[in-house]
């Protein structure tokens, strides 16, 4: 059942996003096996940084990992990692199954985005199986750009990309 706009608005004023903690572990592995169940992992994902938040995401300052909560309840979650001193990428976005309809994953994406220009980087990238057109169409309108789709074991994986350098640049203007 998709919620109606009122719904929705009234779920959002209960939603906090804020930084992961220890005691989050549990309800992230959960969010993550149901993306596992759900196709959004490929089976060769071991799912090291999940097991391992701390090490994968608290390592650097420029690396943050933050959940979505309603009513103290674990409801979303993002991290941002990046492998050079200029592109960023956006992983594990996930946000519990029944509340895929509402603007959680953009709130989610929203405070990674923000984290990234704060910290310097230039690019943003970020890669989903989930081909449903809300989910493109987020990252369209946040200024994505789907780059391309490679078939990982059967499966299509959508490639998006930021350029926040020229996006910065034209909102100068």
């Amino acid at each position: 059942m998709t919620p109606n706009a009122q719904d929705a608005s009234r779920i959002m004023d209960d939603i906090t996003v804020r930084t992961f903690q220890p005691d989050d572990q549990s309800a992230v592995i959960t969010l993550y096996n149901q993306g596992l169940l759900a196709g959004q992992v490929t089976p060769n994902d071991t799912g090291a940084d999940i097991e391992y938040i701390h090490d994968a995401y608290f390592d650097s300052d420029r690396h943050h990992f933050w959940v979505a909560t309603q009513h103290d309840h674990i409801v979303g979650m993002i991290g941002v990692a990046s492998d050079d001193d200029h592109t960023a990428e956006i992983r594990r976005l996930r946000v519990q199954p029944d509340l895929q309809s509402t603007p959680i994953a953009a709130k989610l994406l929203a405070t990674a985005l923000e984290h990234c220009k704060t910290h310097g980087f230039l690019k943003i990238r970020l890669d989903t199986r989930f081909e449903r057109d809300e989910a493109v169409g987020l990252f369209d309108k946040l200024g994505f750009q789907h780059t391309r789709t490679k078939n990982v074991q059967g499966k299509d994986l959508l490639e998006f990309y930021l350029d926040i350098y020229r996006q910065d640049q034209s909102n100068d203007d």
